[in-house]
């Protein structure tokens, strides 16, 4: 009978008691187990992993984490699913609850992509736009990528990898999120005529074709709940609450809400933002609320405030019970798997995105 099942027919451990054994295990196991939680969690998994951080941080720790035998993610599949790709292959990588999905990522499959791509290509000829995709997408989408000369970019890196797209070939066409797409524009200087939004239920994307013969940056009509709940009524709210208050938001918030903040940029950006306010400061962040209360308790000195409650409820899925059974059983549930194939390509477009200078 296998420990998981063991478990299932007994008394569940408490809260004290869970931490306890999973701390055992992680002691017992050494080098051989990497346990990475990406910043949305909650405490008591930020507090047993190995490393903690966003999505571009956490890759760059699966790919460089060659002493562990197993590598446990406590993050979304998409993530999970990518260190399985850059993983070595004595390693094995298990997430706490494969059912932490991302509402994002699904708003975007490899055939609506394939059907727009060659809509686009017919329009403006083969060879001219470079695909970049956001991490949070599956890994099917990332091997496009790869196969078409393009790469996978996350919240840190976008402004890096737009420029990347764009001297490549002539436009970028980049998926799911819009908003990061946006802001990031915005940023590099290109403006509201040099954008369109592909909306993958109309005919061209719902747009005319010489819109999109004089677009440089094609954008998937796609979005993150988490951070599309923050508005710009919320902003102007804080301000007024807070009138000294400096404003840090994520890049997948809204255009108008990004306008409004003091600073935007990724997870760890925001980590950092928080961390080099001054003492006394108070800083309104506009992000998961599980990094925004953990920041508040990191920081006593400063005055570390929510923009709005804004919960991800599949971040929230992995506790430390599902942790504990997926240690219990290394190498044997929740197992991340991906073709080889698919594995191969994607990794192609993850590489060019770790080559990415910051």
């Amino acid at each position: 009978m296998s420990t998981l099942l063991q478990r299932k027919m007994s008394a569940p451990l408490d809260e004290a008691a869970l931490m306890e054994e999973i701390l055992a295990r992680k002691a017992a196991l050494g080098q051989e187990l990497l346990i990475l939680t990406h910043h949305y969690q909650r405490q008591e998994i930020v507090s047993l992993g190995d490393a903690r951080g966003d999505s571009f941080a956490l890759s760059r720790k699966a790919a460089d984490s060659g002493k562990a035998r197993f590598i446990v993610f406590c993050g979304v599949h998409f993530m999970a699913e990518s260190a399985a790709i850059l993983a070595q292959p004595h390693q094995t990588v298990q997430i706490p609850d494969p059912q932490a999905g991302c509402l994002m990522a699904d708003m975007v499959d490899l055939d609506l992509v394939s059907m727009a791509w060659e809509e686009l290509s017919e329009i403006v000829g083969p060879g001219m736009i470079s695909p970049i995709v956001y991490m949070n997408s599956d890994a099917s989408l990332k091997a496009f990528c790869g196969r078409h000369g393009g790469a996978v970019c996350t919240s840190a890196n976008a402004r890096i990898a737009l420029p990347w797209g764009l001297a490549q070939r002539e436009k970028v066409f980049f998926f799911p999120d819009q908003h990061l797409g946006r802001n990031t524009a915005r940023l590099l200087g290109l403006g509201p005529e040099d954008l369109i939004v592909w909306d993958p239920e109309q005919p061209l994307g719902g747009n005319r074709p010489d819109d999109i013969r004089r677009a440089r940056l094609i954008l998937w009509d796609g979005h993150c709940h988490v951070h599309t709940r923050f508005t710009v009524e919320h902003v102007l709210r804080r301000r007024q609450e807070f009138p000294g208050a400096k404003v840090v938001v994520h890049p997948e918030c809204t255009e108008e809400v990004v306008a409004l903040a003091d600073a935007c940029g990724s997870t760890d950006f925001i980590v950092e933002y928080v961390r080099q306010a001054e003492p006394g400061a108070t800083v309104v962040v506009g992000t998961e609320i599980n990094l925004v209360a953990r920041l508040a308790l990191e920081y006593p000195d400063r005055q570390v405030l929510d923009l709005h409650y804004s919960l991800c409820p599949n971040m929230f899925k992995i506790n430390p019970a599902k942790l504990l059974a997926t240690l219990e059983n290394l190498g044997e549930v929740n197992v991340v798997n991906v073709p080889e194939d698919i594995k191969s390509e994607a990794r192609l477009a993850l590489d060019r995105m770790l080559a990415l200078k910051l």
